[in-house]
């Protein structure tokens, strides 16, 4: 087996727990490859890992051509894969209408019939302060990761994972990433966003250092 490590990010999640752990916004933050590059191969010099950095593997969710924000998203997301130690590994990103819509707009219509108003009127008043924002949802992220995870650790690729997620879902990745012989730890910027499971399995857990987070986390107005 290579004495070497590799890193597995789930993109989603350490954008969205590294912004809370820094006390921002998701959506005013935009994540750095290079620096979380940077975080793994500082590793080398922690009593975590032993050996050298391999190459991390980056899952996001992409969205389809036909979407409008597709041409902007596909320049960032080629920026990501010519970054030196990173290996693109992408979904797909789903948008079904907002949940709450539905009920709301029934809570509407029941509104103006008990207030003797116009519905359409009521309606179009809630519109103009309002807008219901389509809600997205990852498809196949998990289950990229489970397939690099087993598949490498199956051909003794690396001696140790290091897998930056927090889903109970990968628990059984994680145990069998080990039955290959594979020191498996898990990273999260916060442990209180670690799922149980994840982190009774894990070889080792680490906490990411918040001065890494905030390098990691650039405000979107300057990156």
């Amino acid at each position: 087996m290579t004495d070497s490590y590799a890193g597995f990010i789930d993109v989603g999640f350490l954008h969205a727990e590294g912004a809370r752990k820094i006390r921002k916004k998701r959506t005013a933050v935009r994540l750095q490859a290079a620096e979380v590059v940077r975080w793994l191969r500082f590793l080398a010099r922690t009593p975590f890992v032993d050996g050298s950095f391999l190459r991390a593997y980056w899952y996001d969710a992409a969205f389809g051509p036909e979407h409008p924000r597709y041409r902007d998203q596909r320049k960032f997301l080629d920026a990501i894969a010519h970054t030196p130690g990173i290996q693109l590994r992408l979904g797909h990103l789903a948008e079904h209408p907002s949940r709450l819509e539905k009920p709301i707009r029934q809570a509407l219509a029941s509104t103006a019939d008990r207030l003797g108003v116009e519905p359409d009127r009521l309606t179009t008043e809630f519109d103009r302060h309002w807008t219901f924002r389509p809600e997205r949802r990852q498809k196949g992220v998990d289950t990229l990761i489970a397939l690099d995870m087993v598949r490498l650790a199956g051909r003794s690729v690396f001696s140790t994972a290091v897998l930056i997620a927090g889903d109970r879902d990968l628990a059984e990745v994680v145990r069998t990433t080990q039955d290959f012989g594979v020191r498996t730890l898990v990273a999260t910027p916060d442990e209180d966003s670690l799922s149980n499971e994840l982190a009774q399995l894990a070889d080792d857990v680490i906490v990411m250092n918040e001065d890494f987070l905030e390098r990691m986390m650039a405000d979107r107005a300057s990156s």
